[in-house]
Order: C-alpha cells, then sequence, then structure tokens
C-alpha cells in the first residue's frame, strides 16, 4: 500500500504504524496484484493516476464471485443436502451489482429448481447477513419445508482507490475479500445446530455521515470517520440491554459473543462497554487477525468459529454487526 499510494518516508512511517496496530496478520483478495510483488497495472499503481472505472470493477466482480459464492455453498451443504434440495436463495453484497446477477448465477451453477425463491440483500453493508438472517427465519417459520440458503460474497479489493486521503487508507488497511455462505431450514433436525430466535435492529442517527459507502464513477467510495469508535462506545450498551429485553433473555445466559470484527478499535470499546473477557472476544478477534474485515460475509465466520466450539452444553449466541447508517443489527441463537 505504501508503493501503491506512492507515498513519502513520512507518510511511509504513519502508515506502517497503523498496519501494525489494526490486529490483522493477513487478508485474501481475488487480485494477484496483491500478492505482494511490485504493483503493476493501473488497480494498485499510481503511475497512471487514472482510477479504474465503474464497468471494469463490476466486470471484476462478475469474473470473480461465482466461483468463491460456489465453493462457499458446497462447503456449507456437504453431509446435510443436495443443492436440489434448496428451495430459496438469498444472495448478499455491497461490492458488486447485476441482471441477471449472482442469484441467478447460483441457480444454474447449482442446479437448483428453476422454480426457487431468490431474493437479494444489496448495499447494506457490514450487517447485511443478519438482516438476510432475520429473512431466512422469516421464510422457515412461514413456509413448510424450507431450506434457506444465505450468501454473503464480497470483493471489498476491487474497490482500491490511488488517491491517498484519510478513508481511502482506512478502507485499505481494514478490508478484504470473502464468502460465506449459512443454511436455515425447518426440515434438517441435527444435533449442535443453532435456532434463530430473536433480531433487533437500531439506527443511531447521529453517526449518519461517519460511515457511507457511495457508487461513483471510479467505483464505491468508503467514507469511516475515526468517530465511529466513540459513537458505537455510546450505544453498544444500551443495544444489548434491549435486545435482550426484547427476547426476553438475562445477560448472564449468553455463552457465546459474536460481534463484527469492524476494526481493533471497534472491539476494544465493545470489550471495554460490556466487561467481557478476552476469552468471549476471541472469535471475533481472531477473525479480525486472520481475515480482516470482509463486510458482510464476517460476522458469519465469527458464527462458524462459534459452532465449531460450542461443544455438547447448551449455548445461547449474541450477535451484533454495524453498517451505514449509523445501523446496528443483533441476533440470538440457541442451541435446538
Amino acid at each position: 500500500m505504501q508503493q501503491a499510494f506512492g507515498l513519502d518516508e513520512t507518510d511511509k512511517r504513519k502508515l506502517s504504524f497503523l498496519y501494525s496496530h489494526s490486529g490483522i496478520n493477513q487478508r485474501y483478495s481475488v487480485l494477484e496484484e496483491y500478492n505482494g510483488k511490485q504493483a503493476a497495472t493501473p488497480l494498485m499503481s499510481l503511475k497512471e493516476n487514472v482510477a479504474p472505472s465503474l464497468a471494469a470493477r463490476m466486470e471484476l466482480f462478475s469474473k470473480h464471485a461465482l466461483s468463491l459464492s460456489l465453493e462457499a455453498v458446497n462447503d456449507c451443504i456437504r453431509g446435510h443436502l443436495d443443492a436440489h434440495e434448496i428451495t430459496h436463495l438469498i444472495t448478499v453484497s455491497c461490492t458488486g451489482m447485476s441482471a441477471p446477477g449472482l442469484d441467478i448465477e447460483l441457480v444454474n451453477a447449482l442446479g437448483l429448481r428453476p422454480d426457487c425463491f431468490r431474493t437479494s440483500v444489496n448495499f447494506m453493508g457490514c450487517y447485511a447477513a443478519i438482516h438476510a438472517l432475520k429473512l431466512a427465519q422469516m421464510i422457515c417459520a412461514s413456509t413448510a419445508g424450507a431450506n434457506v440458503m444465505v450468501v454473503a460474497t464480497e470483493l471489498c479489493t476491487i474497490h482500491f482507490q490511488n488517491e491517498y486521503n484519510v478513508d481511502n487508507a482506512a478502507s485499505s488497511l481494514l478490508f478484504s475479500d470473502g464468502s460465506a455462505a449459512v443454511l436455515v431450514s425447518n426440515t434438517i433436525k441435527k444435533k449442535h445446530t443453532l435456532s434463530l430466535t430473536s433480531f433487533y435492529s437500531y439506527i443511531a442517527n447521529k453517526g449518519y455521515n461517519d460511515m457511507s459507502w457511495k457508487i461513483s464513477e471510479k467505483g464505491f467510495l468508503m467514507t469511516l470517520s475515526s468517530y465511529i469508535p466513540a459513537l458505537i462506545k455510546d450505544d453498544i450498551g444500551g443495544l444489548i440491554e434491549k435486545a435482550l429485553l426484547q427476547a426476553q433473555v438475562n445477560k448472564e445466559d449468553i455463552t457465546h459473543w459474536c460481534f463484527h470484527p469492524g476494526g481493533r478499535k471497534i472491539l476494544d470499546v465493545i470489550q471495554q462497554q460490556t466487561g467481557l473477557t478476552d476469552c468471549a472476544m476471541s472469535y471475533s478477534a481472531d477473525v479480525l487477525c486472520n481475515y480482516g474485515n470482509m463486510s458482510s460475509p464476517t460476522i458469519l465466520f465469527v458464527l462458524k468459529k462459534i459452532l465449531e466450539n460450542i461443544g455438547e452444553k447448551p449455548a445461547s449466541v449474541f450477535g451484533v454487526a454495524f453498517g451505514p447508517g449509523l445501523t446496528m443489527e443483533t441476533f440470538i441463537a440457541s442451541t435446538s
């Protein structure tokens, strides 16, 4: 990134300091330009001083999103059901859009039924997967024999902006690419599964302009204010309290905490305000460390780590993610 931004020695040191304190050890990208070798294309180089067009970035999404999504779906359903048994498909993304889009591409590539119910959650950002889980739960509550596949795929790195400013530096520090799939079903009965029991959403309007994701002729532009951790610090305690009250669940009954790792400072202020232990925060911190912030799939990566560590005892999971607005979405799920 020092090279891609064309930084002088002073700004190189500043950026290096920020990266070393990010809590992130590695991230992933679909682009070969991020392999650590010398920047060789306009996406990563300032030599041309021209950012790739929005159309070029959407071509990159079309080229890479399907294969990554297929890998996630196949890994998710393996040992549970065959693809043709999926009755509903919910795709989630804020980094690429087209029509026909990823949903129809998945239907064709997986061999889903042509009458499969499809819908998409677009441009909601990091909390969108929770919104999709909410839709999936509603479908299962109202439709017999429902096997709902939620697929969240984000290619954040295709939106690299080579103008060096605070927002672009923060985006290049945090964001990465990834895909996650989750099956929500009212037909499959197995041990160690979670039942979605409650959702709660809250908009902190005072943070309306502090996190945004807008389309421009040179790609998608991210605004990430340094006040976001402070905003979350002000509201996270009340948010958790209201969500638990609505679900009629005591905080002491929550066995696992599933926080979206939007950044190290965000996790730090959540821990300060909630008084949770390092162990309770470890699932989120581990995903941040090894994957960075992938936007919508990230909360599902954290949830997977929790599922892998629940064990035999009864469990209750509280999840929360944050996005533009400033929007905060929560869910509660318990072992069945």
